[in-house]
């Protein structure tokens, strides 16, 4: 059996621990510590999913059941401990979390494994509606449309650590985010990940040696369904509230969104999908009404043009450099982003007329969007995101084949996967 963790891993994971140590000097402020914490809390739950999807082949629709139930299981916890039913520390709590998962993915798990394929997505999606539906049925358990809220300051302390300060939940949220995406990637090396990658590409194969490839996907949904809770346990406490939308069918879409754009072959493609999770929701929302769309869009693109995520691009790009074949490329890449920065800022700023037109047409017909006054009301605001269009999509027509073609000789004669955006092996 070959060792769980070889010599890049020693070196890669005590550089993560420093790194996410350093971060609050660089990003000191309340609101840069809450984007941080959030972005631990995505990357667990991204991580979580993808042991059954990129792991597993098993695509889930309804995976933020376990993350959300994970959620009031520890708000729960916390405001039962707070009142003092029992002696529970406030670290502790996302455990709860972790526990609450894996005992609803005791049971909904079963039923889920018996199936592969499509099959197993609509169970996953009909059993996330159920639960969701169940949100007003039991009011005591879910609290109803309000939620259940609680307090972190009124838990048990230890050391002296409150967790009401950012700073400190910052750290916690941080020491879990490290332990829970070492102890998935350790799974991924061990034997069971390996045969749970075996029961995605070959569960004939499985079979016939002796394994049950339906105990398999239940013991690797049992796992992902304790992360999940723990993430879930993580969110409770950052933001001290568990509504019903925690285990809606869109937060399960943007678990399954955000991690086929960081990159399901590998294992940090869903740490780039929870980072962008952050970012898009938090951010970009707050930046255009348009931010669905935007994405949406942005996740046609990935599929199409790199299957692989955003993390397959990049180990593209390293296997090319280490060949000393990046360089000629890079002319190519920078006309190609220029003129497709060019042609979407046209694109970008048609949708924002658009939606300023029919959300926001009471207000007047002015509006300002990348530093440009526009004006809906007249043609010559039209005509700049066309004139933007067209100065950046001609161009564009005309260098992304040649850049591809380009692309595919560097790799040819690399001796690499001519496919754009495959990840597989990276770590």
């Amino acid at each position: 059996m070959r060792s769980l963790f070889g010599l890049r891993d020693w070196i890669v994971w005590p550089l993560c621990a420093v790194l996410l140590g350093l971060a609050p000097l660089f990003f000191s402020g309340s609101f840069a510590l809450a984007l941080l914490s959030q972005m631990g809390i995505a990357i667990v739950a991204c991580l979580s999913f993808n042991l059954l999807f990129g792991q597993g082949g098993m695509l889930s629709f309804g995976h933020a059941v376990y993350a959300g139930l994970g959620g009031f299981v520890a708000m729960h916890a916390l405001n039962m401990f707070s009142a003092g039913a029992g002696w529970l520390p406030v670290s502790l709590v996302p455990l709860c979390g972790g526990l609450g998962g894996l005992a609803f993915a005791l049971v909904f798990a079963y039923p889920s494994t018996r199936r592969a394929g499509s099959s197993f997505a609509m169970i996953t999606l009909g059993l996330g509606e159920l639960v969701y539906a169940l949100t007003t049925l039991l009011p005591g358990f879910f609290g109803g449309e309000a939620g259940i809220a609680g307090n972190r300051v009124n838990g048990h302390t230890v050391w002296g650590l409150s967790f009401g300060p950012a700073i400190e939940l910052y750290y916690l949220l941080a020491l879990y985010t490290l332990v829970c995406a070492l102890l998935m990637y350790l799974f991924t090396r061990m034997p069971l990940g390996q045969l749970l990658q075996a029961v995605r590409d070959n569960p004939q194969r499985v079979a016939s040696i002796g394994y049950d490839p339906q105990r398999v996907r239940y013991l690797a949904m049992l796992l992902a369904g304790f992360f999940a809770g723990v993430s879930g346990g993580m969110a409770a406490l950052h933001f001290e509230i568990v509504n019903a939308e925690a285990v809606g069918s869109a937060r399960s879409a943007a678990y399954l969104v955000f991690t086929v754009l960081g990159g399901t072959a590998s294992f940090t493609g869903p740490v780039l999908g929870g980072v962008l999770m952050v970012l898009c929701t938090v951010l970009l929302s707050a930046w255009t009404k348009a931010w669905l769309l935007y994405l949406g869009l942005g996740f046609v693109l990935v599929v199409v043009y790199a299957p692989g995520g955003l993390a397959g691009v990049l180990a593209q790009q390293l296997r090319l450099a280490r060949s000393g074949r990046l360089l000629p490329l890079l002319p190519w890449y920078g006309a190609l982003a220029a003129s497709a920065l060019v042609a979407l800022w046209g694109v970008a700023l048609a949708i924002e007329m658009l939606y300023h037109q029919q959300l926001h047409a009471a207000s007047g017909s002015a509006v300002t969007f990348l530093g440009l006054a526009l004006d809906t009301a007249t043609r010559g605001s039209w005509f700049t995101a066309l004139g933007l269009l067209l100065a950046g999509g001609l161009p564009c027509v005309w260098v992304y084949p040649r850049c591809a073609a380009r692309y595919a000789q560097a790799h040819a004669a690399a001796g690499l996967d001519a496919q754009p955006g495959l990840a597989r092996g990276v770590w």
